[in-house]
């Protein structure tokens, strides 16, 4: 009995040595295995993968969890400090989230392989969170590891912080890793989070892959629809329906979005395209003050690019009635906006109750805050990360650009001078649409090509 502490050692070393002896593919594709899943229902989380996710990372990467101050924060996040050698220069922070989308009933079977199954196969991982956002987490971890193993000691201090709910806001995960930063003390330099990333094909440049650095990210705003009227049984029915009040209101809405503009951060991305178009397209980027407008409404015309140019509508939920012959006396929808920098939630709630114009369809706003301001691409954050993608790929054309969706930067702004997005995965714009979608995957050569970028980030940035 006495040889049975000893025997488990042995075992827990060898496992341990065995996930170590990993390389960073197959750690991915393990890493895509446990289920994080985050629901917008608290009592679906399953907690224990996340318990099982950490104990993962903590095998994986034993350098990294041995050799940095490790905490984790409201149970489940993770807040990793590398302190520099010099105490006076402010760190940067890196983030990243570690929980994923659930997988939309009914889509299973369209999954090439089963979609937490990480498999390895035609030169690509395949499951959820390849993209969104395992690889950014398991990519940082990997270059730190990395560079702890040649020895690297960084000047200027390195804080990783990755959150365990961002795709349900962020509250619990990143506003509590934020929280634990500010008791502490700490302003950070500069921080990057996830969202940019190498393009293959966008459609501005074709042939050349562009590195899209998020200096921006859209608001957010969900609108509550409530319609309220006479219900009963459907032999006799009333005039207009609940049902039909509110799909009026929503058709209003649908077929009236908000007019494209030219927002800052595009702008400057368009500027920085210029010098590798040919005429006239070349003109028209070089001189934005006259062309805006129209560069604005041509890019709306395009699915893929009209998120740049426009704040978004998006009607994503319906809910009205018990029974097949009941009336309801309540439909209710849901309506999703991403908003262009400097529109308000406000001005949303604003524009849609005028559009609707009816007193019998309450319009409620969720409350989203704290959206992040533009940062300055011309600041010694953004040259880093550049600077990093280009040493990775020597070909990309590198500039400035909006995020098009959110992301837990929202909780650091008050932490960090400048607030940049970018994983230094190359893909193309096709399948940047599985992310939430079906059939999400990286490509082997993508995921170790961010590797690189990270480790240049992290050396060069803390030099």
């Amino acid at each position: 009995m006495s040889r049975l502490p000893a025997i488990l050692c042995l075992g827990a070393f060898l496992v341990a040595a065995q996930v170590q002896a990993q390389p960073p593919v197959e750690r991915l594709a393990q890493g895509v295995r446990f289920r994080t899943i985050s629901y917008q229902e608290p009592g679906r989380v399953e907690h224990a993968e996340f318990r099982r996710f950490h104990a993962f990372l903590r095998a994986s990467y034993p350098r990294v969890f041995d050799s940095l101050s490790v905490e984790t924060v409201n149970d489940y996040s993770l807040l990793l400090h590398w302190p520099g050698s010099d105490s006076r220069l402010a760190p940067i922070l890196f983030t990243a989230h570690i929980d994923v989308v659930p997988i939309e009933p009914g889509t299973e079977a369209d999954w090439p392989h089963p979609p937490f199954a990480g498999v390895i196969a035609d030169g690509r991982i395949h499951g959820r969170g390849t993209l969104d956002d395992k690889q950014g987490v398991l990519g940082l971890l990997e270059a730190a590891e990395s560079l702890l193993a040649e020895g690297y000691a960084p000047r200027r201090g390195i804080v990783l912080a990755f959150g365990h709910d961002e795709e349900i806001g962020g509250d619990a995960g990143a506003a509590a890793l934020a929280a634990r930063m500010r008791e502490r003390g700490w302003q950070f330099h500069w921080m990057v989070d996830e969202g940019g990333m190498i393009v293959t094909d966008n459609p501005l440049l074709p042939g050349r892959p562009v590195a899209m650095i998020n200096v921006a990210e859209k608001g957010y705003v969900t609108l509550t629809l409530v319609a309220t009227g006479e219900g009963g049984h459907s032999s006799r029915p009333p005039r207009i329906s609940t049902i039909g009040r509110l799909a009026a209101a929503l058709e209003k809405i649908e077929s009236n979005p908000f007019p494209p503009e030219l927002p800052g951060p595009v702008a400057a991305m368009l500027t920085g395209l210029a010098p590798h178009l040919e005429q006239p397209q070349r003109f028209i980027f070089d001189n934005l003050w006259l062309t805006g407008s129209l560069v604005a409404g041509q890019m709306s015309q395009d699915r893929l690019t009209n998120s740049f140019v426009r704040t978004t509508t998006a009607l994503t939920m319906f809910n009205a009635g018990v029974k097949e012959n009941v009336v309801p006396q309540r439909a209710e929808a849901k309506v999703n906006f991403r908003l262009l920098p400097g529109t308000t939630p406000e001005q949303v709630v604003q524009r849609i109750t005028r559009l609707v114009d009816d007193p019998q369809v309450q319009v409620i706003a969720s409350e989203w805050d704290n959206i992040p301001p533009v940062a300055d691409h011309e600041a010694e954050g953004f040259a880093v990360i550049a600077a990093a993608a280009t040493a990775v790929y020597p070909d990309v054309v590198v500039v400035p650009s909006l995020l098009t969706a959110t992301t837990d930067t929202r909780h650091y702004i008050d932490l960090a001078q400048n607030q940049y997005r970018f994983h230094g995965m190359r893909i193309s714009a096709s399948q940047a649409s599985s992310v939430h979608g079906t059939g999400e995957y990286i490509d082997i050569d993508s995921y170790l090509g961010s590797i690189e970028v990270a480790r240049h980030m992290l050396r060069e940035g803390s030099r």
